[in-house]
């Protein structure tokens, strides 16, 4: 189990700026010394299980061009220029 101090615990309230009471720092303590004993057993047990490798996994394919017509899609177009869409400015010139 990860034993924190009285001064540590008073360091941490410093940095993230919290204002504690000294009837609250026994709590405090007890909580913070059961989440890093929590957090050790977990990364313990991650440490345990064996993930399978992708580094010898091929996950590049190469691309390919597929001709499609295109006046099906530009019908679809509330508004459009060409066989370009036209859609709202959204950056100030």
């Amino acid at each position: 189990m990860t034993i924190i101090s009285k001064e540590e615990v008073l360091k941490i309230a410093k940095i993230s700026r919290i204002a504690i009471h000294d009837n609250e720092i026994e709590f405090i303590k007890k909580h913070l010394e059961e989440v890093l004993s929590y957090a050790a057993r977990v990364q313990e047990i991650a440490q345990q299980i064996e993930e399978p490798s992708n580094r010898n996994i091929n996950v590049f394919r190469e691309d390919s061009v597929v001709s499609v017509p295109i006046e099906p899609i530009m019908s679809q177009a509330p508004v459009r220029e060409g066989n370009f869409f036209v859609v709202p400015s959204i950056l100030d010139k």
